[in-house]
């Protein structure tokens, strides 16, 4: 997802040695013997790869999936004398490999359908929880059977409603669809946050109107825009950060008179969507508008700050990171370029531009273990050896620019780099007792430290959908079947620790104790809109499902087409 709060309190450390359990073990060790198998629908950037050894990331060589040759005739060989004995049994061992290969493949078909349909199970209970006890509302309390209000928008039920559609939800999907109708009021007199309204309500009906072609959610998406407008009639074409739907009013936040760069740049393929929509250039324009004004500002090699001035326009130095409110501007400035079909090569200018400078002043490895991960640098110039679990979305994401040839001569670098850090991320869930990661975390860069360092405050997990996203972006670009177990790793993991009786799943406070997890008694809808989708994508074999040269998501995961033609 775009945006996060963390608390930063100085604390005591909780130090935690990167130890692979043995389920972890086996499977790094399946790795290396490069028993997965790469896709045949692999571009050819990523065939032609060739990656590098790693002190912490272990490469596969794919094997043909070529069916043996069944003519048993070698070129010159007399076919009236017949086959030889040692022709025979060659061939009887041929046909003992392909039977036995065939047989595996139609188990880990069946483990995937399987694995996919408890997917299913898992969001039915998430759902029959909200259904039970928050029907309508924004956010299930799952442990005290209650509810949080936020806008008032039902925003777990809109953000659900592709999610469903997928499935196959036929029922539930039927019965959401009845509230939007009757119930859902983009209007009301309510402050709503502009950035988490469209990416999960204006989104979550975008997508929900090109899945299932009802022009209730397009009719309805188009509405919510027109309301969000006002927050756009400022000087600099920056958008205030709150709006009231009914009055029209924009505000600041009442702690700031500034905006974070992900709400002002993680807005864009929604409203441009909708001008395509409608063929109404005005939202499209709005938010080019403050696109092109970010990118006016004074920026270190790609690398944007924190906030802006939505009155003056002007960046307030700060912390560079790709964590909480910074994330999605990098994912839009690739997935914008994607959904206009590649056409505004402004956007992959400014996407290579900040990969460059991510590189250059964010990259670093661990000590001892030479892990690969993406810190920060303060206002002051240091560097700050601390990543979000937010930053998992990196992965992926030059996964996708990778298989799409955004930098065609450096696809194969940014694959391997997206590799290495996926496994980081899996690192930062493995290192913890409860398999889950944290929030956030610290990495060792000096003899004596560990790798991997979580403060107390910090040791939280929200159901966040990152790391789940980034395996299923990978899977697909790659097809390496690893991605699929250390996704179930990580599913398994949810279910063992989060999952309420009572129906839906609960955030937990901490990830260090098997214990006592700290229950908080919330679950975000981007659970249930991006964590729970991503995994069902995971393990599905159908990868005309959604391909991804075909859509793209936006940063809460709701599809929404590539632009067949551009005007």
């Amino acid at each position: 997802m775009g945006l996060g709060v963390k608390c930063l309190a100085a604390v005591s450390w909780v130090v935690l040695w990167v130890v692979l359990d043995q389920a972890t073990s086996s499977l790094l060790s399946q790795f290396r013997r490069g028993q997965a198998q790469t896709s045949a629908a692999t571009s050819s950037a990523q065939r032609q790869c060739t990656q590098k050894p790693s002190p912490v990331w272990y490469t596969y060589r794919a094997k043909s999936l070529d069916s043996p040759d069944h003519d048993g005739v070698a070129a010159g060989e007399n076919r009236a004398a017949g086959p030889s004995q040692e022709d025979l049994e060659r061939k009887n061992e041929e046909e003992r490999e392909r039977v036995s290969a065939t047989a595996e493949a139609d188990t880990a078909r069946r483990t995937n359908t399987e694995r996919q349909a408890t997917i299913v199970g898992a969001f039915r209970h998430a759902w029959n929880g909200y259904r039970e006890h928050a029907w309508g509302r924004d956010t299930l309390r799952p442990i005290s059977h209650g509810h949080e209000e936020w806008f008032d928008l039902g925003v777990t039920l809109v953000d659900s409603l592709d999610t469903m559609h997928l499935m196959g939800l036929d029922a539930e999907f039927a019965e959401a669809r009845e509230w939007v109708s009757t119930s859902l009021d983009v209007g009301k007199d309510r402050d709503v946050n502009v950035f988490e309204t469209t990416i999960r309500v204006m989104g979550g009906l975008l997508s929900a109107f090109h899945l299932s072609n009802d022009t209730l959610f397009k009719d309805k998406a188009v509405e919510l825009a027109d309301n969000l407008l006002p927050a756009f009639a400022t000087s600099t074409g920056i958008p205030l950060s709150d709006v009231n739907l009914f009055q029209g009013n924009a505000s600041s936040p009442k702690w700031t008179a500034e905006s974070s760069i992900a709400e002002v740049t993680t807005i864009q393929m929604e409203f441009r969507e909708i001008s395509r929509l409608t063929g109404d250039s005005k939202y499209q324009e709005l938010v080019d508008k403050a696109m092109t004004h970010v990118q006016s500002q004074p920026i270190l090699d790609g690398l944007v700050d924190l906030f802006i001035n939505p009155h003056s326009g002007v960046f307030t130095k700060g912390t560079l990171t790709l964590g909480a409110r910074a994330d999605s501007y990098y994912e839009y400035l690739l997935k914008q370029w994607l959904q206009c079909n590649r056409t505004e090569h402004r956007f992959a200018d400014w996407y290579r531009t900040s990969l460059a400078g991510i590189e250059k002043h964010l990259v670093r490895h661990s000590v001892p273990s030479h892990l690969l991960f993406v810190g920060e640098q303060l206002s002051n110039g240091e560097f700050n050896p601390k990543m979000d679990h937010l930053v998992c979305f990196l992965p992926g994401l030059l996964a996708l620019g990778s298989a799409h040839g955004v930098d065609a001569e450096r696809s194969g670098d940014h694959l391997e780099l997206a590799q290495q850090l996926m496994y980081t991320c899996l690192q930062m869930y493995f290192a913890m007792p409860t398999g889950l990661s944290a929030e956030l975390v610290y990495f060792g860069q000096h003899g004596g430290e560990s790798d991997i360092m979580v403060r107390e405050n910090d040791r939280h997990n929200l159901l966040r959908p990152e790391a789940v996203e980034s395996l299923f972006v990978l899977y697909r670009v790659t097809g390496n079947d690893m991605y699929r177990e250390w996704g179930w790793n990580l599913f398994s993991a949810f279910e063992k620790h989060c999952k309420v009786a009572g129906g839906g799943y609960t955030s937990i406070g901490d990830v260090s104790s098997v214990d006592n997890t700290q229950p908080r008694d919330k679950m975000e809808s981007f659970f249930l809109a991006e964590t729970l989708k991503y995994l069902y994508l995971l393990f599905g074999d159908d990868k005309d499902v959604l391909p991804l040269s075909k859509y793209v998501f936006n940063t809460e995961a709701h599809p929404l087409p590539v632009w067949e033609s551009v005007t």
